[in-house]
């Protein structure tokens, strides 16, 4: 275990530091009627520019040419790990909250069980007054809410250093960010129209826990539904264009950069991983497609698909 997580270690430093290129902006642009008051002062004082660069492939041989910064950057990382035992994650497939903790986990190697909860029966929780997904339990203690469990991880990681809070204004904000505005444009775009919805339910229940007659149910009864919610949740956020409000997301975000490979600079922060995760489910759907082709996110996307690295997920 040590040497997977030494070695996933040295490629993400070797990535990180050579990420320096910039890029080229594409002709979209949000007009005045995809404005978000929210969004438009959270970024404000930062200057608007170029996103980061395109990502160059190194072996892990190449970890030894790395710059001081990227050392630097691997030493702290090696600080931060922290051995969890027996963490069970209780969770949909497709939530993006539940993959905003994945991202955490896999980005710091640390391996996890799946249950998969029955998003009608949820059965699988019914030992816990928290109705909610996620849930994790790591050695016997029960966290929720996929942002108080990612800080107390954290916490835990940073147990015998004075780092053990997010300090970075800008990534409190972002992270703000991504809790109050980005996921709220997921789901009318995912749900859009009744094809985007099938499709949706189709990756939901090929992955869940559904039997075959259960799956089928699930997967026409619940686009269906979720049809319904998704135009609820368009009129509730006043959100009148669905794909120029991910469209917008995704170039605020690039805009927050500000050239940087990551928001944490040389490797990703906690804002990162948390926008990388709950963007992660619909990456391959229509919706993402469409959000990479008509916006600057694609290359800040595969960087970190390239450091977060593989699951770390192991079976029951």
């Amino acid at each position: 275990m040590n040497r997977a997580m030494s070695l996933a270690a040295l490629r993400r430093a070797a990535t990180a530091a050579s990420l320096t290129q910039p890029q080229t902006r594409p002709s979209f642009r949000p007009s005045a009627a995809h404005h978000h008051p929210r969004i438009d002062s959270a970024v404000s004082a930062q200057p608007r520019g170029l996103g980061a660069g395109t990502t160059m492939f190194f072996s892990v041989a190449a970890a030894a040419t790395t710059t001081t910064l990227g050392q630097e950057a691997l030493a702290k990382e090696h600080q931060q790990l922290h051995t969890f035992n027996d963490v069970v994650l209780y969770q949909y497939e497709a939530c993006p909250f539940c993959n905003k903790v994945k991202a955490f986990l896999d980005y710091f190697n640390i391996p996890y069980k799946v249950v998969e909860v029955h998003p009608f029966s949820k059965k699988e929780i019914k030992w816990s007054e928290y109705k909610k997904v996620p849930i994790l339990t790591v050695e016997g203690e029960t966290l929720v809410n996929s942002s108080d469990i990612i800080k107390s991880l954290f916490k835990k990681m940073h147990s015998e250093s004075s780092d053990s809070t997010i300090t970075s204004e800008e990534e409190k904000k972002w992270l703000e960010w991504v809790d109050d505005h980005l996921v709220h444009v997921l789901s009318p775009n995912i749900y859009r129209s009744t094809s985007e919805a099938l499709e949706s339910f189709d990756y939901i229940t090929t992955h869940g826990n559904f039997g075959y007659m259960e799956r089928m149910v699930a997967k026409y009864a619940g686009a269906t539904a979720m049809y319904f919610v998704a135009k609820k949740l368009k009129k509730k956020y006043n959100i009148t264009d669905e794909r120029g409000a991910l469209y917008e997301a995704a170039e605020t975000w690039v805009d927050a950069l500000r050239d940087r490979p990551f928001l944490g600079g040389s490797k990703p922060n906690l804002a990162d991983l948390a926008v990388f995760g709950v963007l992660r489910p619909i990456r391959y759907l229509q919706s993402g497609k469409d959000m990479v082709e008509n916006t600057r996110i694609g290359d800040w996307y595969s960087r970190m698909e390239k450091v977060v690295g593989e699951s770390c997920r192991v079976t029951a």
